[in-house]
């Protein structure tokens, strides 16, 4: 038998775009003497489509490409997901389900049994959870159909969940797995899958194969890596990462085994690429092609400036220098000396004038009190200002350029630097940010050395720094991780060696700074723990503050 596991982009709710896809990857695994096709998790609707579900019309558009699906099915096994409809009253009304086609017919449907709830997943908010499995006989084979999460629990060892699929088929002795998976990228999940898949088909002795999608949707990325793997556990192969892939496999090959390469996983390198993915999906999605942003000469923006014109190209990058009378020289040569290197357009449009009218306008309000955060915020949304005001007369997309370290304690301001349709940093640590320059520097200079090498400043008062307000990121990030990623409370941050003093200021900022990252843009995830629908916090939350 021959397999042929199709790693594509979906489109969330873009039904007929999603289903003109995956008919002419049935055309191409015809011509390539497949027996069998599959596609991913939701592929008919693309993932996550949240709420999208309770509109009844959207499950007939899906009801209907999965129809187109099966009439295109002559001769060729299509195994696809889709949302399907609960008959039975009590419970949800729908089910995440594998769905096997095959000439002309539906001669088998699987749905998933576990339904996760955590960090991004919403899943049990829509879906009754299956209580049947059975194996599905095609071509004298008998193949156990999983669903992304229903190879997490392998042996009923996860705590989350009560039942193992696979274990409740095993009595069916399946000759192979399937498994359709929408599986979200982040920089430590590849090793982790790998694992699990193996963790599988060592303990069933049958060959696995695994197909996952690729691109973004919002602030989701999928890096693919679909996987092929022998009963002994073996890697037989491993799919591209980051791209559509579409590739056949010879069922008999695949159960003689053999340890393919596979393939390296640099954490730079996936995130970087992982940002180009979700830079790209979404202006392609949204049907947007043009960015802007402000490029200061400091790190982080030149980094997305990097980013962007890798992402979308250099003519449909356009950066704003505003620079304000606290700016250093250097900062403004910087940016301009990136500008230049990648061939983006770029204007010098000084704030001064506007921040002068500001302050004369509130001297009689302010009158006697000292220069603080109020002015500096001023100048911040001066410059958010005329950034959206270029976005809304060219109709460039704003890209946000804070990184996950400002985000967590606050230090950026809202309806300023804030300002954005995407936020391309907000999941990586100023300490990540360095080295993803270096990264990006890898075969030359493109970000300048002077960027890279100065120390951070906000640059909205004399002889600022970041370390005026914040401790060193170096101390800051490793403190902001075991919070945010690994949920460590402030005894157990102490007991690891975190200064007291430092873990209650640090915590504070984070959990009273939740109101800013409510309003932020939609942040790209890299990490297992990014802000956004990952990590839902109260804002008048009590604990720790």
């Amino acid at each position: 038998m021959k397999i042929t596991l199709a790693q594509l982009d979906y489109h969330i709710g873009n039904i007929q775009g999603n289903l003109e896809k995956m008919l002419r990857a049935i055309e191409t695994a015809r011509d390539q003497g497949a027996d069998l096709i599959c596609f991913s998790e939701l592929a008919v609707c693309g993932y996550p489509p949240r709420d999208f579900l309770e509109f009844s019309d959207f499950i007939r558009l899906c009801e209907e490409s999965v129809d187109a699906l099966r009439q295109a099915s002559r001769g060729i096994g299509v195994v696809v997901g889709a949302p399907t409809r609960n008959p039975v009253v009590a419970g949800k009304d729908l089910y995440n389900s594998a769905i096997f086609l095959y000439n002309g017919e539906q001669i088998g449907v699987q749905h998933k049994a576990l339904l996760p709830t955590y960090d991004i997943f919403d899943e049990y908010r829509y879906f009754e959870p299956a209580t049947g499995f059975g194996v599905i006989h095609f071509k004298g084979k008998k193949i156990a159909l999983t669903v992304c999460e229903d190879i997490w629990n392998v042996g009923n060892e996860n705590p989350l969940y009560t039942v193992c699929p696979l274990d409740e088929m095993a009595g069916q002795q399946p000759d192979l797995i399937l498994n359709l998976s929408a599986s979200p990228f982040s920089f430590s999940h590849a090793h982790e899958r790998i694992h699990t898949a193996q963790v599988n088909v060592k303990r069933y002795n049958i060959p696995m194969f695994y197909v996952n999608c690729v691109g973004a949707q919002t602030d989701i990325i999928f890096d693919g890596g679909s996987l092929v793997l022998s009963a002994d556990g073996s890697v037989f192969d491993e799919m591209p990462y980051f791209e559509e892939c579409l590739k056949v496999y010879d069922l008999e090959e695949v159960e003689r085994g053999g340890v393919h390469q596979v393939r390296a996983k640099d954490k730079m390198a996936l995130i970087h690429e992982a940002l180009i993915t979700g830079i790209r999906g979404y202006f392609k999605k949204l049907g947007f092609s043009k960015a802007i942003l402000g490029l200061s000469g400091g790190i982080d923006s030149a980094v997305v400036t990097a980013l962007a014109a890798e992402a979308l190209g250099c003519e449909n990058v356009r950066v704003l220098l505003l620079p304000s009378q606290f700016s250093t020289g250097h900062s403004v040569d910087d940016a301009r000396a990136l500008a230049e290197k990648l061939g983006v357009r770029y204007d010098i449009i000084p704030i001064k004038p506007m921040f002068d009218a500001f302050e004369n306008t509130l001297d009689p309000l302010f009158e006697g009190l000292p220069f603080n955060v109020a002015e500096e915020n001023i100048q911040a949304r001066v410059r958010g200002v005329l950034l959206m005001a270029m976005s809304n007369k060219f109709g460039h997309i704003l890209l946000n350029t804070t990184n996950k370290s400002e985000m967590a304690v606050g230090y950026g301001t809202l309806y300023g630097d804030m300002c954005g349709g995407l936020s391309v940093l907000g999941d990586v640590y100023k300490t990540e940010v360095y080295e993803l320059a270096n990264y990006i520097n890898r075969n030359g200079e493109i970000i300048p050395q002077n960027s890279i090498v100065k120390p951070p400043s906000a640059e909205l008062r004399p002889g600022q720094k970041d370390t005026d307000s914040l401790p060193p990121y170096e101390v800051l990030d490793p403190l902001l991780y075991q919070y945010i990623e690994c949920r460590k409370g402030p005894a157990e941050l102490i007991e690891m060696g975190f200064e007291e003093a430092l873990v209650r200021r640090v915590l504070r900022m984070v959990n009273i700074n939740e109101f800013k990252r409510e309003q932020a843009a939609p942040v790209l995830r890299v990490s297992s723990k990014a802000f956004g629908m990952g990590r839902r916090l109260p804002i008048v939350g009590k604990y720790l503050s």
